[in-house]
């Protein structure tokens, strides 16, 4: 088939396109609870019909597929060595150890402080922000309710703290997502979040000390605590070998050593040491890496925590994956993406604008979709083409749909990030919002970032460009002379 064959979609054809894709998530997962993955490949082949209609074979809809899902090849391969670390390092008694000495570090008098602190250091060990609010974070509801701080601050805390370290974790699932679907790196993505991340959470952190002294005490008396570390140094062999998978990891990150290099040889350290520091046969290791650790600890709480890793945890999200790089690239190759953006780009003149867009793009997609993955692949896919336009490296992409799409999950009460929220920790969104000042501080710093074109970098030209722009200079110079 030649190109000129293929014709392309008006506005209005476009939007169909797009609003056919968006019914079909949205009214999927709003009205029917059904999981996100089926609902895009569904939304994959809903898009045939149109690609047809534009002129595309059924073999060429089909090329463009595989080449799509294709770009996702290495963040699977992350992911699966994700899944492995996550089960060898419980295993090795590295992220109960974490758990173990974040409890005892707890000050009372300072207790919001440390609640921050101890979920923001539960969910980047797990990459799971929904299971530091589930374990870490219950244990504090009970603990501030003890000493009389009011639940919707001390949810704030947690809500705050597990989301930035699930930011910040090369484990969770949305920070492996969208750089995927950005085209950004992982560490280079985690870097760019530093940039605003790190002083929202530095803020949010003053604002909880100054917060947390109205309600300051000498000691907390907390039976669920307890029961906790009794549980955890009864199962485990907690010491400071625990910590030398951290360790490695973050010297082979500093070392810059790609990403899945640095990921699968801290877990295959931690699968040695689970075996010669807490007693694992390499049997058990094995089969630890691949279904995850599945041992029963005697207590709901540590369980919920500790049960999960492997590569079979992976699966869903490895799924995911291919599912919206398909459909992002059937929505890119039929063009229906460059006529709806072709409709309002030459508004977008400058940093502050495009960002601004971005993030109302990612609260609409989360509004309406109700899941986080949703509004970080239609946000990122959408928005993509304008920072390309723009010049601008995509982990300037990937970190505003993070502020929008991620840390404002738990913002909307129909939003599955919102329903967990309010579900484990048994308030109303409206009795923790005023406190989750993590996801109100991060956006107002992207912005201010784009306004002034702090760490808004762009993309390196090649010497071919830089030639051509030398000698349009120089060329520019001979006629003013």
């Amino acid at each position: 088939m030649q190109n000129e064959d293929i014709k392309k979609p008006s506005f209005l054809f476009a939007s169909s396109m797009l609003l056919t894709i968006i019914a079909i998530i949205s009214v999927g997962i709003l009205v029917f609870d059904a999981p996100i993955q089926i609902l895009m490949f569904i939304g994959m082949f809903a898009l045939f019909p149109f690609m047809m209609k534009l002129g595309y074979t059924y073999s060429k809809v089909q090329d463009v597929l595989f080449k799509s899902m294709g770009q996702s090849l290495e963040s699977v391969l992350i992911l699966a060595s994700v899944g492995i670390l996550i089960g060898t390092w419980i295993a090795s008694g590295t992220v109960p150890a974490l758990v173990y000495y974040g409890i005892n570090m707890i000050s009372p008098r300072f207790f919001l402080l440390t609640t921050l602190l101890f979920t923001a250091v539960v969910a980047t060990t797990t990459g799971t922000s929904w299971g530091a609010i589930g374990t870490a974070g219950v244990a504090m509801m009970g603990v501030g309710a003890t000493i009389g701080v009011p639940a919707g601050i001390t949810a704030g805390a947690i809500l705050s703290g597990a989301y930035f370290g699930d930011k910040m974790s090369p484990l969770s699932d949305t920070t492996n997502l969208t750089p995927t679907v950005t085209g950004a790196t992982l560490f280079g993505h985690i870097k760019h979040m530093m940039y605003t991340a790190a002083p929202a959470f530095l803020i949010t952190a003053v604002l909880f000390t100054v917060i947390g002294l109205q309600y300051s005490v000498d000691s907390i008396d907390s039976e669920h605590v307890d029961t906790l570390l009794v549980q955890l140094s009864t199962n485990f062999n907690i010491s400071w070998v625990a910590f030398t998978p951290i360790i490695l990891l973050i010297a082979l990150m500093m070392m810059k050593k790609p990403a899945v290099i640095s990921i699968f040889t801290a877990a295959m350290y931690g699968g040695v040491l689970a075996a010669f520091s807490q007693g694992y046969s390499f049997s058990n290791v094995f089969n630890i890496m691949y279904d995850g650790y599945t041992a029963d600890l005697g207590n709901e709480t540590i369980n919920e925590l500790l049960q999960r890793g492997g590569i079979t945890d992976m699966l869903p999200l490895i799924v995911l994956f291919l599912f919206a790089l398909g459909l992002g690239g059937l929505l890119a190759e039929s063009g229906a993406l460059e006529a709806i953006i072709g409709s309002f780009a030459h508004k977008i003149q400058s940093h502050f604008s495009l960002t601004l867009v971005t993030l109302l793009v990612g609260y609409f997609s989360l509004a309406i979709g109700g899941a986080i993955y949703f509004s970080s692949v239609m946000t990122g896919t959408i928005m993509k083409p304008l920072y390309d336009r723009m010049n601008l490296k995509p982990e300037n992409l990937s970190r505003t749909v993070e502020a929008a799409a991620t840390l404002s999950g738990t913002l909307f009460p129909w939003v599955g990030a919102g329903m967990f929220a309010t579900t484990t920790l048994g308030i109303p969104v409206m009795e923790y919002l005023p406190f989750t000042f993590l996801a109100f501080i991060t956006p107002v710093i992207t912005l201010i970032y784009a306004a002034t074109g702090f760490t808004m970098t762009e993309k390196e030209e090649s010497p071919v460009k830089k030639k051509e722009k030398n000698r349009n200079k120089a060329t520019g110079k001979a006629h003013l002379a």
